[in-house]
Formats: structure tokens, C-alpha cells, sequence
């Protein structure tokens, strides 16, 4: 194992985790992801009282649910963390073991240059302006995003909590993707209206040139028409399996972390300082309504976002103090 990819997972289990000698620690994992699972594992197991590692075939979509022997096993432990193909961020295996107390760490198709490029950071930097953002989205009623690639939406964040991914998961129950670096919120379902312009990345899209944008129309809160090129079409596919729910504006997000760089890897992606993120499908894990197997992050490039008509971002640039 080479220097960085141990600082990486000292970090990972030491700073963000505070895994303690007391406490039992598990990695749920892929054969994709083994090499990064297996370096948190090696930290790990120095530390904790006892600690596992289980492999699961990977998932064929992002919220698909682990085996039951691994749900149910999820519940038995203090602190998770998670590098899986696909994300189990979004499944009710990871919402129930964080309501049985367990802190968890889910790295969602990470991979090994995120690992050791946006994990290497101070997190309590990145934690202080999370904190900041999801403040200001709390506070809001509406919210507006404009870029000038065509990006103009309008949507109600009344009601809704703002939720800050620190990177710091230190209390029970306390849950977030690593690498962190994100401040977000569940619009309210049925309020968002207008136009979204993806130019960063989308699902396994990559980084998209300009050729190959994502336009999604959006009515009453749903994705009403998809245009672009390939990865158009691919979202589209994937939607056509999903219930209609899928196209719901799930999330709004603001990156924080100021280490990680657009890389074609949402994991990384929607944390890069200067660019936000909506996305469609379920939102139940972060206060909204809607239950559906899949998640699906939008990166959207310099964009300007009022809340209640106050600039908190203009061009890619952070105004909240």
C-alpha cells in the first residue's frame, strides 16, 4: 500500500469516522472497489474491537438494495463505511442501521485518484462552509438557479432542512458520502419549475463537452422532457425502468471541497467547490416524500443560486460568509 493511498484511508477512519477501540467497524463492498475497501479495512482492524469486511456482488443501479444478510448485519455495528459500485446510500438497509445508531460513510463509485486527491483534505475546513451552506438553504423559501448555459430554475425549499455532509460522522446515526463536501436540501415535491442544463456529469455519463449537455424541462416539480445526445439517451433508458416518481427534483447541493475536481465520478463531482447539483428521483433519505430505487446527480458548472432573492453564489463563487 503506497503512502497516499494510507494517508487517504487514515483519514477516512480516524478523522471522518473517530472509530474508537471500543467499537466494531464493517466495509460492505465490490470486487470493483476491493483496493480501496480493503486499505480502510487494514486501518481499521488496528483499531477496532472487532472488524469485518463483506463483499456483495455490485449492484446494478445506484439505491438497489444489498443482500438481506447484509442488512440485516449493517444493524449490528458501530461505524460503516461503504466503497460500492453503486450507491447504497439511498436504500432503506443504510436508513435502518443509521436509525439503529450506526455512523456511516457510503463511497459511491469511488474511485482510486478521488480516493487519493479529495480524501486528503482538512475536514474540518470543509465542515465549517458545509455547515454554512446548509444554514442558508434551511433558512429559505425559494431557491433559483441560473447558469449561462441555459440552466434557469425556480423551486420551494419551504419547510425543508438543510443538510450538511461535513466528512466528520462522529455521532450516532450520523451518515454522509466520503469524500465530503457538500451543503443540500430536498426542494419540495411538486414546486420546481423550469429549465436544467447538465455541463458537468450525470450518472455514468463522464465529464460532458459541449456537444453532449443534458437539458431536462421540468414541470410541477418532474422532469417532464429530456433532450441531448448520448447521455440523454441513456438517462432516458434508465428512467423508462423506474416509476414515474423517478423524475422527481429530488435535491438541490452546493459543493464544498475545495480538493476534489471534476473527474466524470459523481462521488467527486458534486463536492467540487463552485458547482452545484440537482437530482432527480428519491429524496426520502434526506426529508422528502418520494421512495424510488434510484438517485441521479446532475453537476451543474458556475452557476449564479439566489435563496429569497439573496446572490449566495454568483458564477461558481461562494458569497455565503
Amino acid at each position: 500500500m503506497n503512502d497516499r493511498i494510507r494517508k487517504a484511508a487514515e483519514i477516512a477512519v480516524k478523522q471522518c469516522m473517530n472509530l474508537k477501540e471500543s467499537e466494531t467497524f464493517l466495509v460492505v463492498t465490490d470486487n470493483l472497489e476491493f483496493e480501496i475497501a480493503n486499505a480502510i479495512f487494514d486501518v481499521a482492524r488496528q483499531i477496532a474491537k472487532e472488524s469485518f469486511l463483506l463483499m456483495i456482488k455490485p449492484r446494478q443501479i445506484d439505491g438497489e438494495e444489498p443482500p438481506e444478510q447484509v442488512a440485516q448485519f449493517m444493524k449490528t455495528v458501530d461505524v460503516i463505511i461503504a466503497p460500492t459500485f453503486k450507491s447504497l446510500s439511498h436504500t432503506e438497509a443504510r436508513r435502518t442501521a443509521s436509525a439503529q445508531g450506526a455512523r456511516i460513510a457510503t463511497m459511491p463509485g469511488i474511485l482510486m485518484e478521488t480516493f487519493v486527491r479529495a480524501m486528503i483534505a482538512d475536514y474540518h475546513r470543509i465542515a465549517s462552509l458545509s455547515e454554512r451552506v446548509a444554514e442558508a438553504l434551511s433558512g429559505a423559501k425559494i431557491a433559483r438557479v441560473k447558469t449561462a448555459k441555459g440552466t434557469d430554475i425556480v423551486m420551494s425549499l419551504e419547510g425543508r432542512r438543510g443538510i450538511a455532509d461535513t466528512g466528520l460522522f462522529h455521532q450516532p446515526g450520523a451518515f454522509g458520502n466520503l469524500p465530503a463536501g457538500e451543503g443540500y436540501i430536498a426542494p419540495v415535491e411538486g414546486t420546481a419549475e423550469g429549465t436544467i442544463v447538465v455541463d458537468g456529469s450525470m450518472g455514468q455519463s463522464g465529464v460532458l463537452s459541449s456537444g453532449e449537455y443534458i437539458t431536462l424541462h421540468v414541470k410541477n416539480g418532474m422532469v417532464e422532457k429530456i433532450e441531448g445526445g448520448r447521455a440523454a439517451a441513456w438517462l432516458m433508458s434508465i428512467l423508462a425502468e423506474q416509476p414515474p416518481e423517478a423524475k422527481n427534483i429530488a435535491e438541490l447541493g452546493i459543493g464544498t471541497n475545495y480538493a476534489a475536481r471534476l473527474c466524470g465520478s459523481i462521488l467527486e463531482d458534486e463536492k467540487v467547490l463552485g458547482t452545484a447539483h440537482i437530482a432527480i428521483g428519491d429524496n426520502a433519505s434526506m426529508g422528502g416524500n418520494v421512495h424510488v430505487p434510484i438517485h441521479l446527480d446532475g453537476i451543474i458548472l458556475s452557476p449564479t443560486i439566489w435563496l429569497d432573492g439573496k446572490t449566495i453564489m454568483r458564477d461558481g463563487k461562494l458569497l455565503i460568509d
